[in-house]
């Protein structure tokens, strides 16, 4: 595991690069889907073959801790998740969802950590929102990913409903992906998500009066 979590750890260098990768879609190398169980399940025995899963999902954990936390920290929170994957590798069962979207779980995990940053984040975002003032396209600008209305927005949604809505928003995750990746029913995903809309849009609806 030495080399690997020199890898994983090191890729903090790396992070524009691999946001870069990701703003350009998936690679026509990419493996099908049914690989990445392959590769865990090699990796079983051949630890090595973790680096695979890596290379391919880093850029889309990247862009979604980013755009949730922000640069500064997502390499670090990127790496640990991969290094949280690796770890409990022997736990993950094909049979219960895919790959991407336990390793969207590790990455949401692992943002709740830091939930006061994200929030200073979204407040930030807010002011920057407020000092440029209406009608010069600050409220459609967007920084990591997020309209400058939406992250306003985004401060009056509970951590349960920000992992729902951002899950789909920014990970681009299905309803049944996201139910995997927080391990939680179907239904309760339509629920969150339908609440969270409705306080998005009361939200945006009051900044425009």
């Amino acid at each position: 595991m030495t080399a690997l979590s020199h890898r994983f750890r090191t890729s903090r260098s790396a992070g524009a690069a691999h946001a870069a990768h990701a703003a350009a879609g998936p690679s026509e190398d990419a493996p099908p889907e049914d690989a990445d169980a392959a590769l865990v399940a090699a990796s079983l025995t051949d630890p090595d073959r973790f680096t695979a899963v890596y290379d391919r999902h880093f850029p889309a954990i990247y862009r979604y801790v980013a755009g949730r936390l922000g640069p500064q920290v997502a390499d670090d929170v990127a790496a640990e998740t991969f290094l949280a994957a690796f770890r409990r590798r022997a736990t993950f069962d094909p049979a219960k969802g895919e790959l991407r979207p336990w390793l969207f779980g590790i990455a949401t995990t692992l943002v709740a950590q830091h939930r006061r940053a994200e929030s200073r984040r979204y407040q930030a975002l807010a002011r920057l929102t407020s000092e440029r003032g209406p009608g010069d396209g600050a409220d459609h600008a967007a920084v990591g990913g997020l309209r400058l209305d939406l992250a306003r927005a985004l401060t009056k949604l509970s951590r349960k409903e920000r992992d729902v809505v951002l899950l789909v928003a920014l990970a681009d995750l299905s309803h049944q992906e996201v139910a995997d990746a927080l391990g939680v029913p179907f239904g309760t995903v339509g629920s969150r998500l339908s609440t969270a809309r409705r306080k998005l849009r009361t939200a945006l609806d009051r900044k425009g009066e």
